[in-house]
């Protein structure tokens, strides 16, 4: 199965002063980073906080990133799944009919064998019938998989692909790599390593703030031109580290805020506002940056 290439962008879900989903904003914001470049939007990522809102908010998300997406002719990724695999099932076969591809995580906390975890993508998969991103993330889910078995879900019939964040470039993530299917970067700060290692993309949260930049290195990197993909990486790096300074997505959205492409920076609890050295350190690394 053909997977995703390129930068595709987990939004951040932006609520008005008063809380609620602001649609005008992430219409605004979704529309902004697939016209700086962008191959897709990904929905209801942790990135936008989804586990924090209510059904009908996640459907009301889901919807207006449909029709941008079909604005532009790019593909929809929609997250789905949780720690059970029949509750996954279900928001599976739900979210599938907006979704080109679902975005799954490895179900954390019990800690399944990998054995469990291939049959509940199978489940998945099966419940969906839309293509499945593998969401391989061990520091946050507690479930660190076997290199074997990350091979196995990548060659199922179900899965297009893997989101890959192993927070390192390690030997698991070097075979992985090896093997040549498709595995998107998703630690922001390790995109450019694994761009040149062959990723075929990266699915990243700094990517709300610096659509054209991510975009730029990643193009340079399948152009070949080492120095500028490796000129731009750098130049990312302090954006990188500042943005990721607190939880996710706090400063991001502070950020943005400031740019004007979301109205309100804020989130949702147990979330906070980040600290206004963060959002400073993260701006000026976005004015050094030149965007």
């Amino acid at each position: 199965m053909s997977g995703p290439h390129g930068i595709h962008v987990p939004l951040v879900t932006p609520f008005t002063a008063a809380g609620a989903v602001d649609t005008t904003s992430l219409q605004r914001l979704a529309h902004h980073v697939l016209d700086h470049g962008a191959a897709g939007l990904v929905a209801l990522g942790t990135t936008g906080e989804a586990p924090l809102l209510t059904d009908d908010e996640r459907r009301t998300v889901i919807a207006v990133c449909r029709r941008v997406s079909d604005a532009h002719g790019t593909p929809l990724t929609i997250g789905a799944g949780t720690v059970g695999t029949d509750e996954s099932a279900r928001q599976a076969e739900e979210r599938a009919e907006a979704a080109d591809l679902l975005l799954v995580l490895v179900p954390y906390y019990l800690r399944p064998s990998d054995e469990g975890v291939v049959e509940h993508f199978a489940t998945i998969g099966a419940a969906a019938r839309v293509p499945l991103l593998v969401y391989n993330i061990p520091y946050r889910t507690g479930k660190t998989l076997r290199v074997d078995t990350l091979l196995t879900l990548l060659a199922a019939e179900h899965v297009a692909g893997i989101k890959h964040c192993a927070d390192a470039i390690d030997a698991d993530t070097l075979t992985l790599l090896a093997h040549g299917g498709t595995v998107l970067g998703g630690d922001d700060a390790f995109l450019y390593p694994m761009l040149q290692l062959g990723a075929a993309g990266g699915l990243v949260a700094s990517a709300n703030v610096a659509p054209a930049a991510l975009v730029s290195m990643a193009e340079a990197v399948r152009a070949g031109d080492a120095e500028r993909a490796r000129s731009l990486h750098q130049a990312l790096l302090p954006l990188t580290r500042a943005l990721f300074a607190e939880p996710s997505p706090t400063v991001i959205k502070a950020v943005l805020a400031e740019l004007g492409l979301i109205e309100h920076p804020g989130v949702r609890a147990p979330l906070r506002a980040p600290a206004r050295v963060s959002v400073g350190a993260a701006s000026d690394a976005l004015t050094g940056l030149g965007t």
